[in-house]
Order: structure tokens, then C-alpha cells, then sequence
């Protein structure tokens, strides 16, 4: 027998006691006053909260009737918390209290402190409708119980300025290319993750680029991302930076220092994003245009050797023929070395294709 058959059964068999157990309620109120209709509140955690710490705000409904209409949450202000509905939906059950099967609803809300300090959440305003017997369907507001809790800093987190308070928080950085060998005009892409549960995306850090002479960099706007799997808040923050090298040099991207209060063990962990160094060179052209000594072959060597062989013996040739022959002798002699000393620098080729032809001219 399924579970909707045996309630089916229990409100056919229960009808003439709870008809005549409701036959003068007339308003919700009544039916809270004559025991039929039942509003609670809860909170979890409900002590050792530090700010931007998710605290559940369970609102619970119950009816020895039935529900015959939606209920509607009016979510309160309270200065310093922030309070959300982010699930669209109740957690439905029943159970059996002394010995009377009741119907239930339990609603969940989100409250985020903001600060450390007292707080008092009122009565929540609650729009129910269910069953009262011969009277039909009575609808109204009603109001949940009023909640009181307390928010500290602990001592380990008063040397952080920022923090992020879940069971779970990372951060990661990542590049669209490689950093080695850049050259003035490159340009690249760094993106920043934060990822945590129980928090909204709203309250994980930002991430800004250090300005560097040299080094243009061109954040987007971040891209926000907050999901809801079985209860459990997914909240992850993107930050995108293209960088454009403008200078060559060495750069350097400065780790980064994020605090996470693990609300699981209540103790302080510190996350880093490391450092990155980047290194540019000149640009591509001048790479490619810079001007390149030509190495020394061995065969220039020897023309070197011999040049300068010639030269010596030139010099030698003449002081010993200076004093025993003519004047005019003598000069033959050097102008014939002279001669050899140039052949020694000709070029191999002519300097023009086809000496004496017309084409020169």
C-alpha cells in the first residue's frame, strides 16, 4: 500500500473526529489555539557563528489536516544579516504524534551575518491555507517564533581583514598560453577561480591586477555564479585578465593571500595563489632584423697571415736594397711588392657583370 493510499484512507476513517474537532475554527488562529495547526522555527548553527557564515532559518509547518493551498514567506530586513530564500521549494513529510498522523512543511532560508553582534530575527509573516473540516478551507497569515543568536570574531581571524566562511573554498589560476619565450607585442590571458559552498558568490574575494609599467593589463567583469545541489549552496567567482606586453623586461605577477575559516573543523587555513615571473624579450622584428657579427673564417685568417707576411718583407726588402741600389731601381722594387700586397685584396668576381660592355654605362 503506497503512501498516498494510507492517508487517503486515514482522512476517509479520521474525518468525523477531526470535523467535529474543528466545527467552530474559524481562522488559523484557532486552529494554532486548538492544537491543529502548529508553526516552529530553528536554527543551525546556533552558536559559534563568525560573519559571512551560512546559517539555516528553518521554518516548519505542521497540520493534523491537510495542506489545500501554497504558502508564502515573507522574508524579514534585519539590519547587518542578509537573509535569502534560495530554495523555491518546501521539504514535505509527515509523521505521527501522539498517535495522529500530521502533514508538515519545512521551509529554508538563508541568513548571512554581516558583522559580529547580537541579532533577533522576528516572527516571520507565513501565508498558509489548509483543511478545517466543515468549515471548508481556511487561509490567513501566521507567524513563525522569533529567533535570537550571537555572531563573534573569533581571536585567530582578527589579523585577517577578509575571509571566507564554508566547509569548502579553493582557489585556482590558470593561462591560455604559454609564458616562455614573449616578445614585445604578445599578449595573454590569466583567469582567477574562487570556489566554496554554503556562501553566495557575492561574498567571495575580488581579484585586481597590480599595475605595471611595461605590462597592460585589461580586466573583465567577473562572472558570478551561485547553484543550489540537494541543499547544499555552490558559489564560484571567475576573474579574466588579458595582459599585453608593451616593454621588454621581467615581470612578476605577486602571490596572493586568502584567509578560509573552516566552518567544519572551526579552525583558520590560509590559501596562496603563487607568484608567476614572466620574462619578455625585444620584439619579433628586431629579432629578426638585429645586425649579427660574421665569425672569422679560417680562410680569412690566412689571407690575414699572408697580407701581413707581405707587408713585413716588404718593409725588410727595402731597408736592405735602399742603400745598394738606385733610387729608381729601388722604387721598382717596392712598387712590385705594392702590386702583389693589392692582388692579395682583389675581389674574386668583377664588380660589374660584363666589364666594357655598354650595359655599364
Amino acid at each position: 500500500m503506497t503512501t498516498l493510499t494510507r492517508r487517503l484512507l486515514w482522512c476517509l476513517l479520521a474525518w468525523p473526529a477531526v470535523s467535529s474537532a474543528l466545527a467552530f475554527a474559524n481562522s488559523l488562529q484557532e486552529l494554532q489555539a486548538a492544537g491543529h495547526l502548529q508553526i516552529g522555527s530553528s536554527l543551525s548553527p546556533e552558536t559559534g557563528i563568525v560573519p559571512g557564515q551560512r546559517v539555516k532559518l528553518t521554518l516548519e509547518i505542521a497540520t493534523d489536516t491537510w495542506f489545500t493551498g501554497g504558502t508564502r514567506i515573507s522574508i524579514p530586513e534585519v539590519p547587518g544579516l542578509v537573509i535569502m530564500q534560495t530554495e523555491q521549494f518546501a521539504s514535505n513529510a509527515s509523521e505521527t504524534r501522539n498517535g495522529q498522523s500530521w502533514v508538515i512543511q519545512r521551509w529554508t532560508l538563508d541568513v548571512f551575518p554581516q558583522r559580529a553582534g547580537d541579532f533577533t530575527i522576528g516572527r516571520v509573516p507565513l501565508q498558509v491555507q489548509v483543511n478545517a473540516g466543515e468549515d471548508g478551507n481556511i487561509a490567513g497569515e501566521v507567524h513563525s517564533p522569533p529567533l535570537q543568536f550571537s555572531v563573534s570574531v573569533p581571536e585567530s581571524l582578527a589579523q585577517a581583514t577578509h575571509w571566507v566562511a564554508a566547509p569548502a573554498f579553493s582557489v585556482s589560476q590558470s593561462f591560455d598560453r604559454s609564458l616562455e619565450g614573449l616578445v614585445v607585442g604578445d599578449a595573454f590571458e590569466h583567469e582567477v577561480k574562487f570556489e566554496a559552498s554554503d556562501v553566495l558568490a557575492m561574498m567571495l574575494p575580488s581579484y585586481d591586477p597590480q599595475k605595471q609599467p611595461g605590462l597592460a593589463a585589461y580586466p573583465s567583469p567577473p562572472s558570478l555564479d551561485n547553484s543550489n545541489n540537494r541543499g547544499q549552496n555552490l558559489a564560484s567567482r571567475r576573474v579574466r585578465i588579458s595582459y599585453v606586453v608593451e616593454q621588454p623586461g621581467q615581470y612578476l605577477l605577486p602571490a596572493r593571500d586568502y584567509y578560509w575559516w573552516n566552518t567544519q573543523t572551526g579552525k583558520l587555513e590560509l590559501l596562496t595563489l603563487p607568484q608567476t615571473r614572466i620574462e619578455v624579450a625585444g620584439s619579433a622584428a628586431e629579432q629578426h632584423t638585429a645586425p649579427s657579427r660574421p665569425a672569422v673564417t679560417p680562410r680569412q685568417w690566412l689571407l690575414i697571415a699572408a697580407c701581413l707576411t707581405l707587408l713585413v718583407g716588404g718593409v725588410l726588402l727595402a731597408r736592405y736594397l735602399a742603400p745598394r741600389l738606385p733610387v729608381a731601381q729601388w722604387r721598382g722594387q717596392l712598387a712590385a711588392q705594392l702590386h702583389r700586397l693589392r692582388g692579395v685584396f682583389k675581389p674574386a668576381l668583377a664588380t660589374r657583370l660584363n666589364p666594357g660592355s655598354s650595359s655599364e654605362e
